[in-house]
């Protein structure tokens, strides 16, 4: 894919956004939980990658006052390392700062170095950790943050 198209998920995506999810994280959102954020979160904004009709990468945030907070964004096995979650976070990005956005965090796991590597490249900076964060393995959070200048 040499120019990913970015568009704002929809309630027929959500199978595949199942699989990536499930291809992506040890403990995946459950599909409930996007049909709650697509249809009863007013801060939630999701979007989509596709290739050919089907998602191949989405992306998440919600928009509170002049921040975002992006809550996951994954792209499916057979699409990384093209670009296209470094395209999608942005687009993110674009669209945030769109809408009056002034900064951006999420955490990260710590051993994720992949995209702690991506965040960073695009901006974004440590800001510190969450302690035992994720319930699995206990693993500590890398808070990142991204400030947009006026």
């Amino acid at each position: 894919m040499n120019n990913p198209v970015i568009s704002p998920m929809c309630m027929e995506d959500l199978d595949d956004i199942e699989t990536i999810e499930n291809l992506s994280f040890q403990i995946p959102w459950p599909r409930q939980a996007f049909v709650r954020e697509l249809c009863e979160n007013t801060l939630a904004r999701y979007f989509t990658v596709r290739d050919n009709g089907r998602a191949v990468a989405y992306g998440g945030m919600w928009l509170i006052l002049d921040e975002a907070h992006i809550t996951n964004i994954a792209v499916h096995p057979r699409y990384r390392g093209k670009g296209i979650g470094k395209a999608l976070l942005k687009g993110m990005i674009d669209y945030g700062i769109s809408k009056g956005i002034k900064s951006f965090t999420l955490e990260v796991r710590e051993s994720n170095h992949v995209a702690i590597a991506l965040y960073s490249r695009l901006g974004f900076k440590r800001a510190g950790t969450r302690k035992g964060y994720y319930s699995d393995t206990r693993e500590d959070a890398v808070i990142m943050w991204l400030r947009i200048p006026d």
